[in-house]
């Protein structure tokens, strides 16, 4: 029986570290760390996530500043307001929910974003940083990835690392990520052929394919370590991910549940990258 990655616990712990971290910081310099999130629309999964943000940043002592726009904001209006966070003292991280709708172009969006205000990690110029290895934030989701593996102790170097999946938001930058820490990284995705054949010969899989229960048992190497990113509703409307977890837990080393997994870190990384812009 796999050893359960639990983010939960993992998230808590580091929360509590973050509380004392931003109260100290703020006795410190008078500075409390301001985080401005952007909601265009009424999309009720980014309505979910931006509150869960929002009373995430209260607990550990942080500002945050919560701006919901109608679906009918215009592109202009969008930048006009980034414009503004970016000039203002007080707001030290500003994320853009994403998806945006349809006729604002989420790349000028990102551009529009001030590089050191980027929590998210997904302007050019941080995203350049960690390729070379000199960053100042990353991704949140893939940074929580590797914080769960630190806090279990999974080894990643001269380990065989597979990520499926190669978004910008995860799969590229988790490869990067592991090749940091010297894992062996093979990236697959939709195209790849015999993808099977691949995934069974990884030490780390990381699912990042937003498939639900793609991963099955016979894609996964006994004593593998699991690694589900993927969070899927179901018609039933319970979540899932994008590994089999019933099936593949009877083979795998160590895995992560969904919910409960790589979830709770997410945000628990933001905060993280939140409290570093500050110190900056």
């Amino acid at each position: 029986m796999a050893i359960m990655i639990d983010g939960k616990l993992v998230s808590a712990q580091l929360r509590q570290e973050l509380k004392e971290q931003t109260s100290a910081f703020i006795a410190q310099t008078g500075v409390t760390p301001g985080l401005a999130v952007i909601l265009v629309g009424d999309d009720p999964a980014s309505a979910v996530y931006v509150r869960n943000k929002h009373r995430a940043c209260e607990e550990v002592g942080m500002y945050s500043a919560v701006h919901k726009l109608p679906a009918e904001t215009s592109e202009s209006e969008l930048l006009a307001l980034i414009d503004k966070l970016n000039a203002d003292d007080a707001i030290h991280g500003i994320l853009v929910q994403l998806p945006l709708p349809k006729h604002i172009s989420e790349e000028r969006v990102v551009l529009a974003i001030d590089p050191s205000k980027d929590v998210d990690a997904f302007h050019p110029s941080n995203v350049g940083k960690i390729m070379l290895g000199n960053y100042r934030f990353l991704p949140c989701t893939p940074a929580g990835v590797m914080a769960l593996l630190r806090h279990y102790e999974i080894e990643v170097e001269g380990k065989h690392c597979v990520v499926v999946g190669r978004s910008n938001i995860v799969g590229k930058p988790q490869a990067l990520l592991l090749l940091e820490k010297n894992g062996t990284v093979t990236v697959c995705h939709s195209r790849t052929k015999n993808l099977a054949d691949i995934t069974r010969q990884a030490d780390v899989l990381v699912a990042a394919v937003g498939r639900p229960r793609f991963i099955t048992a016979d894609m996964v190497k006994d004593g593998a370590v699991v690694i589900d990113v993927g969070i899927n509703r179901l018609p039933d409307g319970k979540l899932c991910g994008d590994v089999d977890f019933a099936a593949v837990e009877e083979k795998a080393a160590a895995i992560t549940p969904v919910p409960g997994g790589v979830g709770p870190m997410t945000i628990t990384m933001l905060l993280q990258n939140t409290l570093r812009a500050a110190e900056k």
